[in-house]
């Protein structure tokens, strides 16, 4: 009988994976769910922060990986750029989408905008998980 049902092989799900990593490979259907506005907190601490920040146009996605080893905060979420983290998602808004990460959730920032204030650099952006 057949289900129609296509069984996942290594081969297809390296085809699935080469489109997340910009290859040409099949997306599987995917929807971004819009959680909430971020400022991203800790850009300050970022030492290549002056020479991405002129990269960062809106619409620019940035990838947020977890991080519980760290010393500050057993929550925390990284966020980078290419392969810098430019800063994290602030602390009162990292608890449940930290949950969430463990459960296997995925989640990423979309810049919506920048500006300077003094020495700091400001990036307002927003997070979406995928689902």
């Amino acid at each position: 009988m057949n289900t129609g049902i296509v069984k996942l092989t290594p081969e297809l799900m390296s085809l699935i994976a080469s489109s997340y990593s910009g290859g040409a490979g099949v997306m599987p259907f995917t929807r971004e769910i819009f959680l909430l506005d971020i400022v991203v907190a800790g850009t300050s601490f970022c030492e290549q922060i002056e020479e991405i920040v002129p990269k960062l146009e809106e619409g620019t996605v940035l990838k947020m990986i977890r991080d519980p080893k760290n010393e500050h905060d057993e929550m925390a979420i990284a966020i980078y750029y290419d392969s810098v983290r430019i800063g994290w998602i602030p602390a009162e808004f990292n608890e449940v989408i930290s949950r969430l990460m463990d459960a296997g959730k995925a989640f990423f920032c979309r810049v919506v905008g920048k500006s300077k204030h003094g020495n700091w650099n400001k990036i307002k952006a927003k997070v979406y998980m995928v689902e």
